[in-house]
């Protein structure tokens, strides 16, 4: 029911649609590898705002402290992207600001977060929503907790190593409660359980062929 409150916000402005794709899924999905796929084929790329971050790996140390300020940077970061974004025709962003608000809620659900500071991020959330067009085409990837964690680790970003199975299993069903309410755009599910876009040529021209089919939907 709480998603679907706020989606109520999106969803003022449904069918005002701007000329972007996201991919959005949890951690370890393979968003960014999916979008420099769609950059070679002619996209301009808009990355997630983490390289740079001076509070995320702080933040996976001490969730309780950096919870707040972490949420108001993404929040920051992702409006004044989507901003720059939204005046290029076919741009494309790994993760963006409509998903954004799922954090938010499980850090206050999981006692990270005070009721008055996510009082103060749904405010500004909304405030945000009322300037903003919905993109063309919404992707969620799709992943079990296992498969996600196993990523993870792969990769070995130190400061996602020392987060608990429990966040983790959390945060892929309030993906899942998230997506299932979600309907300001169009959105592509994909299961990527099975599917290695990154270095096999058979799933990678599947999940573009997918794209491009929900792109020309009517």
């Amino acid at each position: 029911m709480f998603y679907y409150n706020q989606l109520k916000i999106l969803n003022q402005k449904k069918g005002d649609y701007g000329d972007m794709i996201v991919i959005d899924g949890v951690v370890g999905v393979g968003k960014s590898t999916l979008m420099e796929i769609l950059e070679k084929n002619g996209y301009i790329a808009f990355k997630e705002p983490v390289t740079n971050n001076p509070i995320l790996d702080k933040f996976y140390y001490d969730r309780e402290r950096y919870s707040f300020p972490l949420q108001i940077y993404f929040l920051n970061e992702r409006f004044k992207q989507i901003k720059k974004a939204s005046q290029y025709p076919n741009s494309v962003l790994d993760r963006s600001i409509y998903g954004d608000v799922i954090f938010a809620k499980m850090l206050r659900d999981n006692g990270e977060m005070s009721e008055v500071e996510f009082q103060i991020y749904l405010d500004l959330f909304g405030n945000m929503m009322e300037h903003l067009k919905a993109p063309k085409l919404l992707v969620y990837l799709e992943i079990s907790t296992d498969e996600a964690i196993k990523r993870i680790k792969k990769r070995g970003r130190e400061y996602e190593q020392v987060v608990e199975r429990e966040y983790w299993e959390r945060l892929n069903q309030n993906y899942r409660d998230y997506f299932e309410q979600y309907s300001f755009s169009p959105v592509l599910k994909i299961n990527v359980d099975q599917i290695d876009f990154e270095n096999n040529l058979e799933d990678r021209e599947y999940v573009l062929n997918l794209i491009e089919k929900s792109l020309h939907t009517e």
